[in-house]
């Protein structure tokens, strides 16, 4: 079979190269069969011994004719199909001969593009060798296409940048050579390529120049590394100098509180006031410029801790009171019902933001009053806390200005408020950082509106009851007599939404004459309008009501609670919770809750509460700020000793120990000489676990306020920190904690 296709094969060859000779061969056969067959039917038919019979013969005769019709037929059939079929094959050679030539072209034009190609263009095979180079290529190289191609030129390396490998498997890295155009940075893409089948893969690399782009890109990180280097020495540098103002700040407003406390005449504690409200404002500037500086240094941390909302906001009102009060001012604040009672946020950046904004209120403002709301806000989970006042407002062209670091409304040179200008810029970032906004609606002349709007989502702990809930004064007829302002309008809102029917009067008269037309479920009577006056209305007003408040503040509180005619007072800024107990309570069982905020008494030294004083060691190397640490300490009733560096601290805590007296506390001071405040405290905790004995409190005694320095504080061992200038009431309660400690120890 093997022998028979092959001699099939080689016929077929043979056919195909010499198809005139076969068809002249095919020719004469098919004749000399045709003639010979005809010729011998012929002469056989007419012989003698034929038996010609002529019927037959026709028949015959007709028979091959026949036959002779079906072959030319079958023929013509053959030759039409084949004719067909070579003009398919003609047409399909001229289709490929059109894609043959346009294959060509394409092929002639990526050649010429990529020859022409800004890009560097080389393709080589296994062995390094180039078989393709385009004219950016050569251009870069220094070198004709003629003597690259064939060679394993490379360029020199310089530096090898970054190196990556994608999934597809190409390569993609970067590289500065050594050209003939001088260094150069190349972003190499490097694949390979397939060009004829049956040939090995070639390794295909395009570079692209991006000099430009790295110097570019290096400038660029060189400069954000300086100023992040920048930015780091300018946190130093502020906090290096927020520790060394503190430090003496430290002594002058301890100093002026110990000798506001003893005996002075008025001019001289007129003096003194005036130092210590001088320290608070450079206390007050120091904290701002801190805050400023951590912004700007991305360092601002948000915490997410549950808080109440109705006790921050009325902690500011109060907080802002005293200052407001002096100026003749209302303070107000409102909470709508509708919102959560606890929510979830960063209370103390919130308390920041609202008491800049309130501070600047009671600043700007000269008559009148200022009042702080919270009101849903329009989106889910929002807040809005509106801040309005009735002071100078703000005019048009300065409202997006003042939100600007070191600008103010007001930039002349003769300004009447003063100001780093830092405050609502840094509230702005804040509110911002929070994912809230700040808005600003005000006239010149006619007060202004600052809105604050952040997401606080209500603290889901805290479950279904939480929400406020005032008393049901559905029905219930209520007189207000009290001045026109925001903190009238306020209280009588908030009657409303209790269901109560307000009656807000003005005027002494018109109350008087009001008071007989019906039976007042309360009489709320403001002392603005004057202490007699009002205790007069209260002796008018009792026949009248079983419910009679008066509305006083710390200072006149004295004057008019609680003597007659009025069973209830209020003081001024008002609580909700007080408002509702006051217009809310059984007249039964009023004699019990006659007082809402009984007077703030003077409380005792530690000593005299927890037994005994404590026995502090204080390591403080500043001379004055160890001399109002030993005073402060003594008016609370503690004993304390003195160190002057880290090191006299170490000996005399191993000192006290050693004599069975330990320390009851250290208050350490973190910048000493010799040996610091860290430090001290490292050792101490190291000597503390090799030995058994009690553990030694340490609170860190330091200005600065830096939350690496607090971190740094808590690794070192110590137990808390008081930042300088140091609060009495801080220390004082710290102290008590401690005290109490001690005692449940014993």
């Amino acid at each position: 079979m093997g022998r028979m296709f092959h001699i099939r094969l080689q016929l077929r060859r043979f056919m195909r190269r010499h198809r005139t000779i076969f068809a002249i061969l095919r020719s004469l056969m098919i004749f000399s069969a045709g003639f010979g067959g005809a010729y011998g039917f012929i002469k056989a038919s007419i012989s003698e011994n034929s038996g010609y019979n002529p019927h037959a013969f026709a028949i015959g005769a007709s028979f091959l004719f026949a036959l002779a019709c079906v072959g030319l037929a079958t023929l013509s059939m053959r030759l039409r199909f084949v004719k067909k079929k070579l003009h398919k094959i003609a047409l399909h050679n001229e289709v490929l001969a059109d894609r043959n030539w346009e294959l060509q072209e394409a092929e002639q034009r990526a050649r010429h593009l990529f020859e022409q190609q800004g890009d560097l263009i080389v393709m080589r095979e296994q062995d390094g060798r180039i078989v393709f180079v385009n004219d950016a290529f050569c251009q870069t190289a220094g070198l004709d296409r003629e003597n690259l191609v064939g060679s394993r030129f490379a360029f020199g390396l310089i530096e090898q940048g970054d190196s990556a490998l994608e999934p597809s498997g190409t390569r993609v890295h970067d590289q500065r050579i050594d050209s003939a155009i001088g260094p150069r940075w190349i972003a190499w893409r490097e694949a390979l390529v397939r060009s004829d089948a049956g040939h090995p893969a070639l390794l295909q690399c395009v570079g692209r120049d991006v000099t430009d782009r790295t110097e570019t890109e290096r400038a660029l990180a060189d400069a954000r590394d300086q100023a992040n280097a920048a930015n780091r020495a300018k946190s130093r540098f502020l906090a290096m100098a927020s520790h060394e103002i503190r430090t003496p700040l430290n002594g002058i407003l301890g100093m002026s509180g110990l000798l506001l406390e003893t005996q002075l005449t008025p001019e001289q504690t007129t003096y003194a006031k005036a130092v210590r409200t001088s320290g608070e404002a450079l206390m007050s500037l120091i904290n701002e410029l801190l805050d400023y500086s951590k912004i700007e240094a991305g360092k601002l941390a948000l915490e997410a801790q549950p808080f109440s909302l109705a006790a921050l906001i009325e902690e500011i009102t109060e907080l802002l009171a005293p200052r407001a009060q002096a100026k003749q001012l209302e303070i107000a604040a409102y909470m709508d019902e509708r919102l959560p009672t606890f929510v979830t946020g960063d209370a103390a950046r919130l308390r920041q933001v609202l008491l800049n904004l309130a501070g600047n209120a009671i600043k700007f403002t000269a008559k009148g009053g200022v009042a702080i709301i919270a009101e849903p806000g329009i989106w889910p989970n929002e807040i809005s806390f509106q801040v309005r006042d009735t002071g100078i407002g703000i005019a048009a062209d300065a409202q997006e200005r003042i939100f600007r670091e070191f600008e103010q409304a007001d930039d002349s040179v003769a300004r009447s408020f003063g100001g780093t200008g830092l405050g609502l810029a840094i509230s702005d970032r804040i509110v911002k950082r929070m994912g809230g906004r700040i808005n600003l609606q005000s006239e010149l002349g006619a007060g202004s509106t600052f809105e604050v709007s952040v997401p606080l989502p209500a603290a889901l702990e805290r479950g279904e009851q939480n929400s406020f809930s005032g008393p049901d004064l559905t029905g219930q007829s209520i007189m207000l007599i009290a001045p026109p302002g925001l903190q009238a309008e306020l209280i009588e809102r908030r009657l409303q939404n209790w269901g109560a029917q307000t009656c807000l009067v003005a005027e002494t008269e018109v109350a008087e004459a009001l008071l007989p037309e019906r039976a007042w479920h309360a009489v709320l009577v403001d002392d603005a309008i004057g202490s007699e006056t009002a205790r007069s209305l209260g002796m008018a007003a009792q026949r009248h009501t079983t419910r009679l408040i008066v509305l006083v503040t710390p200072v006149s509180r004295h004057e008019l609670a609680p003597t007659a005619p009025f069973n209830g007072y209020l003081v001024k800024p008002l609580r909700a919770a007080s408002l509702a107990a006051r217009v809310g309570f059984d007249v039964d069982g009023a004699a019990a809750t006659l007082i809402d905020d009984p007077v703030p008494m003077i409380a005792p030294p530690i000593a005299a509460r927890a037994g005994a004083g404590l026995s502090i060691l204080v390591a403080e190397d500043n001379d004055i700020n160890a001399l109002l640490m030993r005073s402060l300490l003594t008016k609370l009733g503690h004993h304390a000793d003195i160190a002057v560096h880290g090191e006299a601290a170490l000996d005399s805590w191993l000192a006290a120990r050693s004599a069975g007296t330990p320390y009851d506390l250290i208050l350490m001071d973190v910048q000493m000489p010799r040996l610091d405040g860290i430090a001290a405290a490292k050792r101490i905790r190291a000597l503390e676990a090799a030995e058994p004995g009690r553990r030694t409190p340490i609170l860190a005694l330091t200005a600065n306020t830096l939350v690496e320095d607090r971190y740094a504080c808590f690794e070192a061992g110590m137990d808390g920190f008081l930042v300088k200038p140091i609060d009495r009431d801080k220390l004082d309660e710290a102290l008590a904690n401690l005290a109490a400690a001690r005692q449940v120890a014993a």
